[in-house]
């Protein structure tokens, strides 16, 4: 994953920790799901979108 070994997720998860506190957190981990959720869609529809325009392109011609 990235090129991160287990010391780095660790260090990288303590200064988190310490800057957020532990009381937001989980609201901390909650928004950044809702975000990756919402880029995945994203991209999602915006292939779903490509497709459709190569096949109108397709057939109109």
């Amino acid at each position: 994953m990235f090129g991160l070994g287990t010391q780095e997720l660790i260090i990288i998860l303590v200064i988190i920790l310490v800057l957020f506190g532990g009381k937001k957190l989980p609201e901390l981990s909650k928004s950044i799901g809702a975000s990756i959720k919402e880029i995945r869609k994203g991209f999602s529809d915006n292939t779903k979108s490509d497709s459709y325009r190569k096949k109108r392109k397709k057939y109109s011609t």
